[in-house]
């Protein structure tokens, strides 16, 4: 399994976004690494790490996210990695849910977004995000194929 670190999607990836998607919530999965220094696109001096500046950026969304009618659900720092091998661990672990897949479209057009990405872009060295959708078998015990 190759995995690769990315800051933003590709266009296949963006097409995805607006692909109309089940009226359910989606749980979208997300592995963020940090640069160990911020760096801002226009060159601005700043003294804030990676994970610092990310912050700034995760606080608007939680606010974005209550506009579409979506949470955080977890957010948590990697500690170890228990089982398998990857070249370098994630940083941090967050579960977003969105009522929709069209919710994460319509958050992801917000103005909010838009001025508070320069952000991410400046603390995140790259992330894997993961849309995810609730397995019935674990919401509705006893649902499982005997």
């Amino acid at each position: 399994m190759k995995v690769e670190n990315a800051l933003m999607p590709d266009q296949e990836q963006v097409a995805g976004f607006f692909e109309p998607g089940d009226a359910a919530p989606i749980y979208m999965v997300n592995l963020l690494k940090f640069k160990d220094r911020a760096v801002y696109a226009d060159g601005r001096e700043t003294s804030l790490s990676g994970r610092e500046a990310y912050e700034l950026y995760s606080q608007g969304v939680v606010n974005c996210l209550a506009l579409v009618g979506g949470k955080v659900e977890f957010a948590g720092n990697v500690s170890r990695l228990v089982i398998g091998k990857v070249d370098d661990l994630w940083d941090e672990v967050a579960i977003a849910m969105y009522p929709s897949r069209a919710a994460m479209a319509q958050m992801m057009q917000l103005d909010e977004i838009k001025e508070i990405g320069e952000h991410r872009a400046a603390g995140l060295a790259g992330q894997l995000n993961i849309e995810t959708v609730v397995n019935p078998v674990f919401t509705n015990p006893g649902t499982a194929a005997q």
